[in-house]
Formats: structure tokens, C-alpha cells, sequence
């Protein structure tokens, strides 16, 4: 009976000391793997080897990490993207200035136009830039009035009308008849379809077309404005798909203004859906173009 004693005590100890290093092993691999993370080494990621809840646990870490990494890859892109924005308008500005000063080249109208275009967009990348901090701060102002909303979208398709039939591009609008009047900040939301059809058009190809759709919708006792923007064009990969929205990304890798912009206009568009209680999404499949769907509440203005 001595015998069978210590022989179970001596399984027990080993039984326990393989539990406890089957536990404790991926928590110390975890509290490692967090200390360099915290040290700066967002590369770091821990083996999950079980559904318990340590394997858990490590998925989300895992998780956890691999956001920060992306996060981390894009606050570091900023200073470069914010930069080379800035530099072409600037040094188109400073060499014509300098051959202005020097007389090499006149005043005429065709270089001062040509030094306003510049100084308008540094202008709308400065807006940009100030409206994404207001964002992130909370300062997002909203002046909510009674709004006629088939109004505000016609002005917004008139507005794109001369730039669509310069490129051959069929801009169309199919606004159902009762949408009626709401509560919202016209001037953010035109921004947000500005936003929506300049992407549009930027993608839709010459012969082809841009859709704006209109209409309300009832779900689950609430009423929605939905506004759909589609194109034709060649449309968005599905590994771009899910970053659309994050800040300074740009599914055309290039840094050329006419395809790739600053990375801020789809970010800032959701921004203020968002701040409205509504949601901006896009759905696309390679070549057969992009459609982007901003849902608002439908909020009437109050004795309407």
C-alpha cells in the first residue's frame, strides 16, 4: 500500500507538472510576446495551439497585433503621403514665383491660373487633413436643418454634369419621388456625395456609366435613407476591399491625385455618415465596378 502511494503521488506530480506546463507555457509565451510588444516590436505573435480558452486568448493577441502592426504601417505612410502631397503644389509654386521674381516668365492669366489651381489644392488637403483631426477629437460640429432631399441630390448630380460628359460618362439618377424632406447637415452630406461621385467618375471608363439611386426604406419599424453610387469600372480587389475606409489607404498603390488621392476622402465621407447615425459600405467584384450605399436615418424635421 506504501508502494501504490508514492507510486500515484509520483504520477500526480508528473500529471501535474505536464498540466502545468501545458497552461503555463503559452501564458508565458503570452506575457513575453506582450512585453515586446510593448517595447515596440509589433511583429510579435504567439502559437495557438488549442480552441480552450488560452487558445483563445492568443488568437485575440494575435489579433490584437496584427492591428496595431497595420495601424503602426499606416500612422508611419502619413509622413511620406502628407509629404508628397505637399511637395508638388509646392514646388510648382515656388519655381513659378522664382521665374515670375526673376522675369523669366509674365504675369500673364494662364500662370496665375495656374498658381491658384495649386494654392486650391493645398487648400482641399489642408480641409482634409483638419476635418479627419476634428474627427478623431470629437469636434465633428453637425448644423442639422429641414432639408429637401431629392433637391440636395440633384444639386450634387448637376454639379459632377459637365466634368461626366467631358469624360463620355453617363452620370444617371434614379430618385424615387417620396423622399420628402429630413433632418440633416446638407453640407456635410453633399460633401459625402461629392466624395462618393468624384470616385465614381475617377473609375468609370469613357462610354461608360455612374448611377446615383435614391429611395427610403422601412426596416425593423425604422425608416432609412439609402443613396447607392455605382460605376461601371474596373472595380476593387477583394483584399482592398475591407481597408476602403482606413485612413491614408489607397487601393491604387500609385500616388498619382487623378487615382489614388491623399487617402482621406472615403475615410472622412464614413466620418460624417457615422455622425449622422447612419453607415457608409461599398460592395464590388473585380470588373464589374463598385458601388458605395450611405444608409441615414429618416429623421423628419419636427411639425413636417
Amino acid at each position: 500500500m506504501f508502494g501504490a502511494a508514492l507510486l500515484g503521488g509520483a504520477l500526480a506530480l508528473v500529471l501535474g507538472a505536464g498540466m502545468a506546463r501545458r497552461v503555463l507555457g503559452p501564458i508565458e509565451a503570452l506575457t513575453a510576446a506582450a512585453g515586446r510588444l510593448e517595447a515596440g516590436d509589433l511583429s510579435q505573435r504567439v502559437a495557438v495551439r488549442s480552441d480552450d480558452e488560452i487558445g483563445q486568448l492568443g488568437q485575440a493577441f494575435n489579433a490584437m497585433a496584427g492591428s496595431l502592426e497595420r495601424q503602426e504601417a499606416l500612422r508611419r505612410g502619413l509622413v511620406s503621403d502628407v509629404a508628397h502631397e505637399l511637395r508638388t503644389p509646392l514646388t510648382n509654386l515656388g519655381g513659378y514665383l522664382e521665374a515670375l521674381r526673376d522675369g523669366v516668365l509674365p504675369a500673364s492669366p494662364e500662370q496665375l491660373r495656374s498658381l491658384h489651381e495649386e494654392a486650391q489644392l493645398l487648400g482641399r488637403l489642408v480641409d482634409d487633413l483638419q476635418a479627419l483631426a476634428q474627427a478623431d477629437a470629437g469636434e465633428q460640429p453637425l448644423a442639422p436643418r429641414d432639408v429637401d432631399v431629392e433637391a440636395l441630390i440633384r444639386q450634387s448630380l448637376d454639379a459632377f454634369a459637365a466634368q461626366a460628359a467631358g469624360q463620355r460618362v453617363a452620370l444617371e439618377g434614379e430618385i424615387a419621388a417620396d423622399l420628402g424632406r429630413i433632418r440633416l447637415d446638407s453640407d456635410r452630406i453633399a460633401q459625402v456625395l461629392r466624395n462618393l461621385l468624384a470616385n465614381a467618375l475617377t473609375h468609370a471608363p469613357p462610354g461608360g456609366w455612374v448611377r446615383l439611386t435614391a429611395c427610403r426604406q422601412h426596416q425593423d419599424g425604422a425608416a432609412w435613407l439609402v443613396v447607392a453610387v455605382s460605376d461601371n469600372g474596373s472595380g476593387i480587389a477583394p483584399e482592398h476591399l475591407p481597408h476602403l475606409f482606413e485612413r491614408f489607404y489607397r487601393a491604387d498603390p500609385s500616388r498619382s491625385r487623378a487615382t489614388g488621392g491623399s487617402g482621406l476622402g472615403l475615410t472622412i465621407a464614413r466620418q460624417l455618415t457615422e455622425a449622422h447615425g447612419g453607415s457608409l459600405t461599398a460592395e464590388s467584384r473585380p470588373g464589374q465596378g463598385a458601388t458605395f450605399t450611405m444608409r441615414l436615418p429618416f429623421v423628419p424635421w419636427p411639425g413636417s
